[in-house]
């Protein structure tokens, strides 16, 4: 009999690791703690790197219709000064894949696919060790039994604990995202600004990026150095007293930038949290954890890619393992490949949200000419 296996969280790390083993034949539960696809927004976009979360999609047999979605031209940056001076302007390249854009919503039906997801399925608790092997606890009271659980379940995963005592901690750095839509037609000055892919202004200690989704929507950012209780005194329905309030740590920057905040239809209070650079457990068998839930780190382009790779690579060895001995042996292989991997990764981006926002604005800008093609 083929192991039960279950993985908790739909995202991009949980349906890459479905799909992955649905391609091999190989049988998988996904809970979803949501009620439906589409039953909160799925997010802004996203850029996959062609050794990353693309391999993944080529390991799930998905690199062709992404490629028939992707953006390429999303690819362009604009970095301004807060006075509106244009200090770098980096054109797409429509021929180049290395990094092309997709909107998490698409990226999501893409991975969806035929694979039968549990919607409505919020996991409480997860108890490796009992007699029937791993037990999960649900929130309608009902338990259920697997032989494998893959905790994919992002931030504040409920399968985290089964392993590690660690949590999120904040890094001083909040967002704030609004949006806009039908940007071409209602503001077509901000759609020129934006370009095909995104502008970033920074500041001290701030800054403000926009960045194009599909369908004349933009999405909008702004980030700056605050306290967690930085809106204590803000009541969070409130659109136009949030607006005033953000719009007042830009007090100054170039009225076009601030444009972008001035037309968000609502705002969002978006803290940056993370796990601790170097985070690892002690091997629990039939527990293990993928993306966020195993390396949370700062949004800069990495994470997702990351979680679709570990998600189709842990795919790959659980349908590979000979028997229930080799099936363990295989996830804790892949997890030391894991740990290095994305230990140095939150390094890397750890550094980078100190550089991006920062008190020498300078530093931004060096960081993006460092990873920009010349």
């Amino acid at each position: 009999m083929r192991p039960r296996i279950a993985v908790i969280g739909g995202g991009p790390a949980g349906l890459t690791f479905a799909r992955v083993l649905h391609r091999h034949g190989h049988p998988v539960t996904v809970l979803e703690r949501d009620s439906a696809p589409d039953a909160r927004p799925p997010g802004g976009t996203l850029d996959l790197h062609a050794n990353l979360g693309q391999l993944a999609l080529d390991k799930a047999g998905l690199l062709a219709e992404f490629r028939a979605l992707s953006r390429p031209e999303g690819q362009a940056m604009r970095i301004l000064a807060p006075d509106g001076t244009v200090l770098r302007d980096w054109p797409a390249r429509t021929d180049d894949r290395a990094h092309p854009e997709i909107d998490r919503g698409q990226l999501r039906d893409l991975l969806l696919g035929p694979l039968d997801v549990q919607w409505g399925r919020g996991v409480t608790q997860v108890v490796p060790g009992t007699r029937d092997g791993v037990l999960v606890g649900f929130a309608d009271g009902r338990e259920e039994a697997f032989d494998l659980v893959v905790g994919a379940d992002g931030a504040w995963s409920r399968v985290r604990p089964a392993l590690s005592p660690a949590a999120p901690h904040y890094t001083g750095i909040t967002s704030v995202e609004t949006s806009l839509d039908g940007v071409d037609t209602r503001h077509p000055d901000l759609a020129r600004l934006v370009g095909d892919g995104s502008v970033a202004v920074y500041g001290v200690n701030r800054a403000v990026v926009a960045q194009r989704n599909s369908g004349g929507h933009v999405k909008v950012y702004a980030q700056f150095r605050a306290p967690l209780d930085w809106h204590a005194d803000l009541d969070p329905d409130d659109v136009e007293a949030v607006r005033s309030h953000v719009l007042g740590l830009f007090e100054g920057w170039a009225p076009r930038v601030l444009d972008l905040l001035r037309h968000g239809a609502a705002f969002a209070h978006r803290p940056l949290y993370v796990l601790p650079v170097s985070h690892t457990w002690a091997h629990v068998p039939g527990v293990t954890l993928l993306g966020d839930a195993a390396h949370l780190m700062p949004p800069l382009g990495v994470g997702a890619n990351l979680a679709m790779l570990e998600g189709a690579e842990l795919a790959e060895s659980v349908a590979a393992a000979p028997g229930p001995a080799g099936l363990d042996e295989a996830v804790r292989a892949f997890e030391e490949r894991m740990w290095t991997r994305a230990g140095r990764w939150a390094k890397i981006t750890a550094a980078g949200l100190e550089r991006l926002v920062s008190p020498d604005p300078a530093q931004a800008v060096a960081l993006f000419d460092e990873v920009q093609p010349s």
